[in-house]
């Protein structure tokens, strides 16, 4: 369970996961032992799962695409083992609607995104796919 400083605390490092434990404890009025037994309770609880780097879309590079797939829904397991073998896919998320997947895939080049979509077309239980390429990202909150 979380409490209303622990939103906080969560927050102040949703801004920046690098602040130390002493600046932490000083912007919300507690002592740095408290502050960081918070943070070990919630990296315990699962609530902090780890501290990562973010780059940004320039840093990355390349092509982003979200492909809708639509499957065969007794073969998902399968779509999914095929999906993990395809080194552009980043994300699968399941959706409601037409179709039954949404995966965000990144490339190099536009061919490597084409061959990629290519195989994701071809797994097996793969009915139907769409693809929408990113121009640009207007929102970004991480």
């Amino acid at each position: 369970m979380t409490d209303a400083t622990d939103a906080r605390l969560i927050a102040l490092l949703t801004e920046n996961a690098r602040a130390p434990v002493a600046q932490l404890a000083q912007r919300l009025g507690l002592a740095r032992s408290t502050v960081q037994a918070r943070l070990d309770r919630l990296e315990r609880a699962g609530v902090i799962a780890g501290y990562t780097l973010r780059l940004s879309e320039r840093a990355r590079g390349g092509i982003c695409a979200t492909v809708l797939v639509q499957m065969v829904p007794a073969r998902q397991a399968m779509v999914l083992a095929g999906l993990k073998r395809i080194g552009e896919v980043e994300t699968v998320h399941t959706t409601s609607g037409r179709f039954d997947l949404a995966c965000r895939l990144r490339a190099g080049t536009t061919e490597a995104l084409d061959a990629a979509l290519d195989r994701i077309g071809a797994l097996d239980g793969v009915k139907a796919t769409e693809a929408l390429i990113h121009l640009s990202t207007r929102i970004d909150r991480g």
